[in-house]
Parts: C-alpha cells; structure tokens; sequence
C-alpha cells in the first residue's frame, strides 16, 4: 500500500470500525437496543430546531478546536482556552453594553474587545512559558481558576452586573451592536456569526499552507531542535502561537451573545475550551477535520436529547463521544508506528544492499 495513501484513508477507517464497535458494546452493556438508539439519535436531527442547534454548536465547537490546534501544531497544550474565552466574553458584553455605535461599527469594536481580551489573557502564560519555562499545561490551568474570579467579580452588581430574576448578567447589548441570523421558520435560526467560523477556518487553512509563520509553526512542533537550527527563533514562536490561540478563543462566547443572549450572564455555557481539545483532537488539527469533528460532537450532543424519550441514559452520548476520541487517537499512533516500522524496514534493505 502506498505510504501517503495508507497514511491519509487507514486512520479514519480504522477508527470509524473501531468507534462504531465501542459504541455498541457501551449501549448493548447498558441494556440498550443498538439499532433502534442509533436510528432514533438519527431521526432526532429532523425535529423541531435540533439540525440548526446541531450547526449552532459546531460552529463554537470549531472555534474552540482552531484555538486548541494552532498550539498543537508546535506541541503547546493551551488548556486555558476556557478561561480565555469566559473573560473575552464577559469583557465583550460590558464593551458592547455600555457603547453606542452605528450598527456596523459596534458589533466590529465588541469583536475586536473580544479577541484582544482573548490574546491578553494567553499572553501571561506565554511569556511564563517563554521566559521562565513554566509549562503551559500548569499555568493556564492556574489562569482558568483565575478567570473564574474575574467574571465573577465582574458580574457583580455593584461593577458590571444587573439583577434579573435569580441571574445576574451584563447589561443588554443594543440591537446596533447584535447580529442577526439566517432564518429557517419553525426549524430555528442559524447564528449569523457562523460566518465568523468559516473566516477563521479559511484563515487558520491559509496560515498554515501560505504563510512563512505557518511553515515555521508546524517545523517547531515537528522538530523543535531542528527548527532553532534553522533560524526559527522559539520563544518568538510560542508567544505569537499562544497570542494567536488566545485571540481566536475570545471569540468562541460571541456566536452567542451576540446572536442570541445579547449579554453575559452567571449561567453562561461553561465548557467549550474543553470540548475544544477534544474537536482538535477528533479533526487531527486540520481545517476540514476540525469541521467534521465539531459537527460530529454537536450531533451527539443534540440528539442525544432524544434517547430519554426510549429509556436509554443521556449518558450514553458522553461515552460515545470519548470511544470516538479514544478511537481516533489509538488509529493515528498505530498507523503512525506501522510507518515507522516500514522506513526502517526499508532503510535496513538499503544498508544490506
């Protein structure tokens, strides 16, 4: 089999049989009927809004994945994009609430707010990172927990919060400073900045493939050794990377807030940084893979709403969700391993020779 060739189809394939497996092992073990689960998690994306929530969610999965990938392309695990996303947005919403602008201009400034905030909160554990060599994984873990205090305390009533019933949120962003979305009747509405993730996806394509950033990028994650010897200067690189993960992570919360929420609130979806380590991890860092992958946990997420209906635990959906990871992660190592034996195996024929 060709190497490319075995490389690019044998991973997916093996970890599609390999998941499809698991998955119904789990369910037959929980006393569910594997057919009629999968067939009605199925008919599920048919009902009601569930094929625009699916869209809805994969388009902040994927956001969340790029911000993940850009650091796994050098091997920097930045875990904080949780917390870089809750103070982007809650910073966002404060920004958007307390300034009029025309109605182009203001959803632009919040989106600039956003990502700045984004990039600032990433920027301490880069230079730790650089300067100090604190691992990223330890720091932006420790900023996470930080982030935390800081919403909170920015939701105060007495800062920037308003009472609402039992929530305490931001004040209301005007409509100037809202986006609208694409209608579909009774089906939903589709966020209007689900083009905010086809721009980001298109750009992180054209950083990676036709830029010089992205070609030293993905040499520092390949050979670190290798690309100091070439020129490539590492603490330039892990600060612009960190910088860049953190920028895009900021926009993660505005999908909602300004297509739907139109505020930040103490109930705020929590979550999507981690979901977006496991998208990354689903898509293989790659622009179309991410896509998949986001569209593949939406799916499960939002389907799996129905398996209540047949007496089967939601549960099920998050074990499904980590035997597809698993699978996918086992698929790439073995694949790679088999590669490795062939070149050495193939070096070893030239030395004979």
């Amino acid at each position: 089999m060709n190497p490319r060739f075995r490389s690019a189809v044998l991973p997916p394939a093996i970890a599609v049989v390999f998941s499809v497996m698991l998955c119904s092992i789990v369910l037959a073990i929980s006393g569910a009927n594997v057919p009629r689960t999968l067939g009605v998690m199925v008919a599920q994306v048919g009902k009601d809004t569930t094929a625009v929530d699916i869209v809805n969610s994969a388009a902040v999965y994927y956001l969340a994945a790029v911000a993940v990938a850009i650091g796994f392309q050098m091997n920097l695990f930045n875990i904080g994009v949780e917390g870089q996303y809750r103070v982007a947005g809650i910073v966002a919403a404060v920004v958007g609430g307390g300034i009029a602008l025309p109605p182009v201009l203001h959803p632009l400034l919040i989106i600039v707010a956003a990502m700045f905030t984004g990039a600032a909160w990433a920027l301490i554990p880069a230079l730790l990172k650089a300067y100090r060599g604190v691992h990223e994984v330890i720091s932006t873990i420790m900023m996470n927990a930080i982030a935390l205090g800081v919403t909170a305390y920015l939701l105060r009533v007495d800062v920037f919060g308003e009472q609402r019933g039992n929530n305490v949120s931001t004040h209301t962003i005007p409509d100037s400073g809202t986006v609208g979305g694409f209608g579909f009747g009774s089906g939903g509405t589709v966020f209007g900045l689900l083009l905010l993730s086809v721009v980001v996806g298109v750009g992180y394509w054209m950083l990676l493939n036709r830029t010089r950033f992205g070609f030293e990028l993905i040499a520092s994650g390949q050979s670190p050794t290798a690309a100091a010897a070439g020129g490539i200067n590492a603490k330039r690189m892990i600060v612009s990377t960190m910088l860049i993960s953190g920028a895009i992570a900021g926009l993660i919360s505005l999908p909602e807030i300004l297509g739907r929420d139109h505020q930040f609130s103490l109930t705020f979806t929590a979550g999507y940084g981690f979901t977006g380590i496991a998208v990354a991890l689903l898509g293989r860092n790659h622009p179309g893979g991410i896509a998949f992958g986001a569209l593949l946990w939406a799916f499960l997420d939002r389907s799996g709403l129905a398996l209540d209906n047949i007496g089967v635990p939601r549960e099920i959906v998050t074990i499904m969700q980590g035997a597809i990871v698993l699978s996918v992660v086992v698929a790439y190592e073995a694949v790679r391993r088999m590669d490795l034996a062939a070149e050495k195996a193939e070096v070893g024929e030239v030395v004979a020779q």
